[in-house]
């Protein structure tokens, strides 16, 4: 067979290679040689614009080597409702994201040091069912803000989130005032409650637990907002600012303390937790 024809498999397998070794900013639509763009922390080179990245990712970026130890991991979600919809049952949904991300929940939780510094950290992951906030998540979320209330630790919450899981009823909206009850205790001792916004952060997570940090943080370009665009367009008729719902506009209009760059977040944080004397 000539050099110039390929089979279908050939084909394939070299369309295979090549999205393997680059990925296309979703911002600037620069293609970006793969393994820069993750020693970059997942930040486009060009423009800045930042990706996701997993919970144990951001884990190994924010705390010191060697010092994180997770808690609460056997925690599942519940199917309360036996959900089934038109591509199966919440518990084989539940049981195929398992195996593909090899998390339990949407959050993972636990302690660790940032510059020597004991904290407890929670770590949104958008891979497990859009990161939505059900009763696992929730759970766990308060058992996180219950160990920094005994132990009289700073309790840092990184976000990345659709909002509610649906699959759970009224028991994954019971999440958004159980996790703000057990966040607003901490401040029977003074302990700092910073909260972490990134892209994306929307629905009952950013009605809850996201919005009532101590300080509240936000990666650049993040999508930050309850309701989808569209829905509120309609709703109110009239067109919204091209950067509504963006880290920006937010920012601007007094909800956010601050925008942080990935690379500077430690720093940041390091500095924030300085101030507690910690």
């Amino acid at each position: 067979m000539p050099w110039f024809i390929k089979t279908k498999s050939e084909r394939e397998q070299r369309k295979k290679t090549g999205d393997e070794m680059w990925i296309r900013c979703s911002k600037c639509q620069a293609h970006i040689f793969r393994q820069d763009f993750i020693n970059n922390l997942n930040v486009c080179p060009k423009c800045g614009w930042h990706g996701k990245i997993t919970a144990y990712e951001r884990i190994g970026m924010i705390l010191d080597s060697g010092t994180f130890k997770e808690i609460n991991e056997s925690i599942r979600p519940s199917d309360p409702l036996a959900f089934i919809d038109g591509r199966g049952s919440y518990t084989e949904k539940v049981e195929s994201t398992r195996k593909k991300t090899g998390l339990n929940e949407s959050v993972v939780t636990g302690i660790g040091k940032i510059d020597g510094r004991a904290v407890v950290i929670a770590v949104m992951d958008f891979r497990f069912l859009g990161g939505s906030l059900g009763s696992g998540t929730g759970e766990k979320i308060l058992l996180g803000a219950n160990y920094a209330y005994d132990h009289k630790l700073p309790y840092i919450l990184f976000s990345a989130s659709g909002g509610a899981r649906m699959h759970e009823g009224i028991l994954s909206l019971m999440q958004m005032a159980k996790t703000c009850a057990g966040i607003a205790r901490l401040n029977e001792k003074n302990i700092p409650y910073i909260s972490v916004l990134t892209d994306p952060t929307t629905g009952g997570v950013s009605a809850s637990f996201a919005m009532v940090g101590d300080i509240n943080i936000a990666e650049p370009g993040a999508l930050i907002g309850f309701a989808g665009r569209r829905v509120i367009e309609q709703t109110i008729k009239q067109k919204l600012p091209d950067n509504f719902q963006t880290s920006e506009f937010v920012l601007e209009h007094g909800f956010l303390d601050m925008i942080v760059k990935r690379h500077d977040l430690k720093q940041k944080l390091s500095s924030i937790l300085s101030f507690y004397n910690r």
